[in-house]
């Protein structure tokens, strides 16, 4: 990831500027960075990346990059704790849930399927439901990454081990163009819409 730490971080917006609010989930610190409960993170960073901006220390614990038409942000909460760093963005700046996009990954879906949806449960996501309790709505969009490779854990016994893990490399260039279309999925959400990005991305 790429972050500038030393400075005061980018101007968020206020509640008048009608710019919308991404968060991707993972963990902070290098030792999570390339497992497969990261890839919320990757995603938002690839955007930010195709987007020409960078991450500084920014408001509410968060890691944050403005762009033309949203601000990106990088809880560093750790993922149980992201609902504080979502709910201090968002009553700081008078966003609605709906104006939020939350991107994260999906032990119950293939690796590299996407789902998009416009709100919902946690559906076990203990990232997600952090998010959904602290702005007391589930109206919150949500862009879901699969990451269930073909021998991940049957049930719950050795699912905390499995999402922390690193994917196989045989995995890689999956996870790559998963990365990328989970991009392309966010830049559909910010430019058209949650319809249009549930229409394009959830086939």
């Amino acid at each position: 990831m790429e972050a500038d730490l030393g400075g005061p971080g980018p101007a968020l917006p206020d509640e008048s500027s009608g710019l919308r609010l991404v968060i991707g989930l993972g963990n902070p610190g290098a030792e999570y960075e390339a497992t497969r409960h990261n890839v919320g993170f990757r995603v938002v960073e690839e955007t930010a990346r195709r987007a020409g901006v960078r991450f500084s220390r920014g408001e509410c614990n968060c890691l944050t990059a403005r762009t033309e038409r949203a601000f990106l942000a990088l809880p560093q909460t750790f993922m149980n704790r992201s609902g504080h760093a979502a709910r201090c963005l968002v009553e700081k700046h008078g966003l609605a849930p709906e104006s939020v996009l939350v991107v994260l990954d999906e032990i119950a879906l293939p690796l590299g399927k996407l789902r998009v949806r416009p709100s919902g449960s946690p559906g076990g996501h203990r990232g997600l439901e952090s998010i959904l309790e602290s702005l007391q709505s589930d109206r919150v969009h949500r862009l879901r990454l699969g990451i269930r490779d073909v021998e991940g854990p049957a049930g719950g016994e050795g699912l905390a081990d499995y999402v922390l893990g690193p994917f196989a490399p045989e995995d890689r260039d999956r996870v790559e163009d998963m990365v990328s279309r989970g991009a392309d999925a966010v830049e559909c959400w910010l430019g058209d819409g949650i319809d249009r990005a549930m229409a394009r991305f959830n086939g």
